[in-house]
């Protein structure tokens, strides 16, 4: 059995609001969505600060998920942990084969010191699920290309570019991993082809990891929590467990984040702070600057969502719950937002102001950010933004 045919590479433009950010450090400037869930034949432009906005059911959280999915794997995860349901990946009308098989097909664009590179994968979500195709090129030339030869071995057939005395290597690679993300195990760079491999499969990797997928729950976040690593969960959970630590641990990021409440918070508050409830549990209150606290559950659902995505922009991996990849310097970390329903619960100041601080923070190369939202109409006024729109059909 063959793989299914990967798009045959294509040289594009890289979006100029794609190449805002520091200057060479590796990031994510277009996902491909090329047979996934609800879209077919789907390219999305990545900024540093991109806004995904359509209707329900245009496919913005499927987008979302995609990237999420790509960046495990580039972190080494295994198919599973990065596709837990891959059946709801398949396109709905997807026709299986006389094997009853099959998958879908995403991919992205990593710029940096190498120029573009791209990756496609091919992934077999029935009867099992597998990667069945790889591809990483650069300057039009595939670099690694892998395939499914025997239905029965858990592996694919890798072929990868040397430029020695032997023009391509041949190697089996598991068929639940990115063998992108293999290549530096694999490969021992004495020729110039090996070292162009390495480069653009490091590029790659670097540019995929430490993504951290956000999307606040106010349900969660009213209730005093334990004390623990002081690393914020995806869900701001224990909102109140790191403001016990990085107030302490950063006075002038704190400050920002009291400068950022304040706007978007009702009444005057003067700091934003944890104190101790119980043996154990720590809550988080607002500082009114008369000696009143207001404790964070009385707050309304946009409040809470606003200060802990204000909070979100303003740590890094060192405070957020992500991969924090030791192996590479932190001078070439990038630090990718995924925001789904950005805007939810937020009343139009509140949105505002939270996209002005977002723009503020992309611009300085702290993060990226990729936000899902229903209209982006109200986002012309802030400056540095790409939107990306996507319609039901």
């Amino acid at each position: 059995m063959t793989s299914p045919p990967l798009p045959r590479p294509v040289t594009t433009p890289t979006p100029a609001a794609a190449r805002s950010g520091r200057p060479g450090l590796p990031r994510v400037t277009e996902l491909r969505l090329s047979a996934f869930a609800g879209h077919r034949g789907t390219g999305l432009p990545l900024g540093a600060l991109t806004l995904i906005a359509g209707p329900s059911g245009s496919g913005k959280t499927s987008a979302l998920r995609a990237y999420e999915a790509l960046a495990r794997l580039g972190g080494g995860a295994e198919l599973g942990e990065a596709f837990p349901e891959p059946g709801a990946c398949v396109p709905e009308r997807a026709r299986a084969d006389a094997q009853a098989r099959r998958g879908f097909r995403i991919g992205c664009t990593a710029d940096g010191p190498e120029g573009p590179v791209r990756l496609e994968v091919a992934v077999q979500a029935e009867p099992e699920l597998r990667i069945v195709g790889e591809r990483l090129t650069a300057d039009g030339q595939v670099l690694l290309e892998t395939a499914l030869r025997d239905p029965r071995r858990r592996a694919v057939q890798a072929a990868w570019h040397t430029a020695g005395a032997t023009p391509v290597t041949r190697a089996p690679l598991p068929d639940d991993r990115l063998g992108t993300a293999l290549l530096p195990l694999r490969v021992a760079g004495k020729t110039p082809g090996q070292r162009k491999v390495l480069a653009a499969a490091e590029q790659m990797v670097v540019a995929l990891r430490s993504v951290f997928p956000c999307d606040p729950r106010p349900e969660r976040m009213r209730e005093p929590v334990p004390t623990g690593s002081g690393r914020l969960l995806g869900g701001c959970d224990n909102l109140a467990d790191v403001l016990w630590r990085t107030r302490s641990e950063c006075g002038r990021r704190h400050a920002l984040l009291v400068d950022a409440v304040r706007a978007g918070c009702a009444g005057p508050v003067t700091d934003l702070l944890a104190e101790p409830y119980a043996t154990g549990l720590v809550r988080a209150v607002l500082d009114r600057g008369d000696g009143a606290r207001t404790e964070l559950r009385r707050l309304g659902d946009g409040e809470l969502r606003y200060a802990a995505l204000a909070l979100v922009l303003l740590t890094g991996p060192g405070v957020l719950e992500t991969d924090v990849p030791g192996e590479v310097p932190a001078a070439l970390r990038t630090l990718t937002v995924l925001a789904d329903g950005l805007d939810r619960a937020l009343d139009p100041a509140q949105r505002t102001q939270l996209l002005r601080l977002a723009a503020r923070m992309c611009e300085r190369g702290h993060i990226r950010l990729v936000g899902a939202v229903s209209d982006a109409s109200w986002a012309a006024e802030v400056t540095g933004v790409t939107v990306v729109h996507l319609n039901r059909d």
